[in-house]
């Protein structure tokens, strides 16, 4: 992957930032997004400093006139965008269908699905032009079956994995490729968010288990981007040792 040209949404924590790490490491040059300005910058000092290039594009995915001038906003070598990661991705609460906030509902659905959507619309017709490109979405274990408190959140990773596939059947007669990866249980900032910042809630999920690190995620997104180039990895689903699914698990307490 050295001198590929990388693009990652929801760059600045978590499954992000490990896969910027990870491609920075193989020699890929990167564009970055993020809502944090302050972190994009850290991390590109950083990533450069290993001898790639970085750019930043810091806008809000949901804002989808800030991403499209962003994506405008490209020049040059910068638009020959070899992968795209749309990572960006969160949940908000733990409510019963029937009595969560509808606001709330429409920050994961305008994030998880709308803006995963729109940036795939906005990036993929380059790559069916330059007939070459790889598009991972990072889906979820979440989008096999529903779970308690999960409806909303489980349903927009579904709809992650059907976008996935569909767009595999739409690009079947190019060079293209899509892989859709899902994460089971994964230690970052997601639970975090989820329980609105309460830390304690958030660390009694991994209770008893080892959850997989973004740094595990990395390594399944790399390995599917670098494979020859005749080999499309459509799906993976990666889950820690003594997680069976989405809601079994054997915890050693």
């Amino acid at each position: 992957m050295k001198g590929k040209l990388i693009f990652i949404t929801g760059a600045t924590s978590g499954i992000g930032e490990a896969c910027a790490r990870k491609f920075a490491d193989m020699g890929s040059n990167l564009i970055l997004n993020g809502r944090n300005t302050e972190k994009l910058e850290a991390l590109k000092k950083e990533l450069t400093a290993r001898g790639v290039e970085v750019l930043t594009l810091p806008f809000d995915v949901r804002n989808r006139e800030d991403m499209r001038r962003a994506v405008d906003s490209l020049e040059g070598k910068w638009q020959q965008i070899d992968v795209l990661v749309n990572n960006a991705g969160l949940v908000l609460g733990m409510d019963k269908e029937h009595e969560g906030s509808l606001d709330e509902w429409d920050i994961v659905i305008d994030t998880n699905i709308k803006a995963l959507l729109a940036m795939t619309r906005m990036i993929v017709p380059g790559m069916v032009e330059r007939q070459r490109g790889h598009i991972i979405n990072i889906g979820s274990i979440a989008g096999d079956a529903a779970y308690a408190g999960g409806s909303v959140y489980c349903a927009t990773k579904a709809a992650v994995k059907a976008l996935s596939d569909g767009l595999r059947i739409d690009l079947v007669d190019t060079p293209l490729r899509v892989t859709n990866v899902k994460p089971g249980m994964v230690e970052t900032n997601f639970s975090v968010v989820r329980f609105r910042g309460d830390k304690d809630k958030a660390d009694a999920v991994y209770n008893g288990i080892r959850p997989l690190t973004g740094e595990d995620i990395a390594e399944v997104v790399y390995y599917a981007a670098s494979a020859p180039e005749h080999v499309q990895i459509a799906e993976v689903l990666v889950m820690p040792t003594y997680q069976a699914t989405g809601t079994v698990c054997h915890r050693q307490l």
